[in-house]
C-alpha cells in the first residue's frame, strides 16, 4: 500500500465535521483581523493573515508609549474591517454554494436558520461602529498632526 492510499484509507475511515456558516461567521466577526476564519476554513494563506495581525500588534505595543496613537493600530483595522466584510458573506451565503466550497463531499449539511443571518446582522452593527470609531481616530490623529486642534480641549 502507497503512502497515498493509506493516506486516503485513514480520511475516508474518519469523516470530517461538516464547517458551519454560523461558526465561520462568528470567528470573522471577532478574530477577523487575526485570521481565525481563514484557519477555520482550511486557506491556504492564512498564516500571512495572522502574522500580519501579530506585527501589527506587536508595533502597536513597541514602538510608541501609547498603542492607540501609532499608525500600525490602524494598520489594524484593515483585516478587522474584512473580517466583518467577510462575516457577512459567509454567513449570507447561498447553503448549497456553501457546501459546495467549504464542505465538498458532506452532501448537505447546511440548513438555514435565524443564525446566520442574526450573525450577518450583528457583524453589520458591529463593524460599522469599528468603522466608525476607526475613521474618527484616523481625523483626529491628522488634525492634531496638522495642528488644526491647537488650542482645543479633547
Amino acid at each position: 500500500m502507497t503512502q497515498a492510499q493509506a493516506t486516503s484509507s485513514i480520511s475516508a475511515a474518519t469523516p470530517r465535521r461538516p464547517r458551519g456558516k454560523v461558526a465561520v461567521g462568528l470567528l470573522a466577526c471577532f478574530l477577523g483581523w487575526a485570521g481565525a476564519h481563514w484557519w477555520y476554513l482550511g486557506r491556504r494563506h492564512a498564516w500571512a493573515v495572522s502574522l500580519y495581525a501579530a506585527l501589527a500588534l506587536a508595533g502597536a505595543f513597541s514602538l510608541y508609549p501609547v498603542w492607540y496613537d501609532n499608525p500600525a493600530f490602524f494598520l489594524l483595522f484593515i483585516p478587522m474591517i474584512d473580517g466583518f466584510v467577510e462575516s457577512v458573506v459567509f454567513s449570507l451565503m447561498p447553503d448549497e454554494k456553501f457546501d459546495r466550497r467549504y464542505n465538498p463531499g458532506l452532501g448537505r449539511p447546511s440548513a438555514t436558520g435565524w443564525g446566520p443571518v442574526l450573525v450577518a446582522l450583528s457583524a453589520c452593527l458591529i463593524g460599522s461602529i469599528v468603522a466608525m470609531f476607526a475613521i474618527a481616530m484616523v481625523v483626529v490623529y491628522i488634525w492634531v498632526a496638522m495642528g488644526w486642534l491647537d488650542g482645543y480641549v479633547l
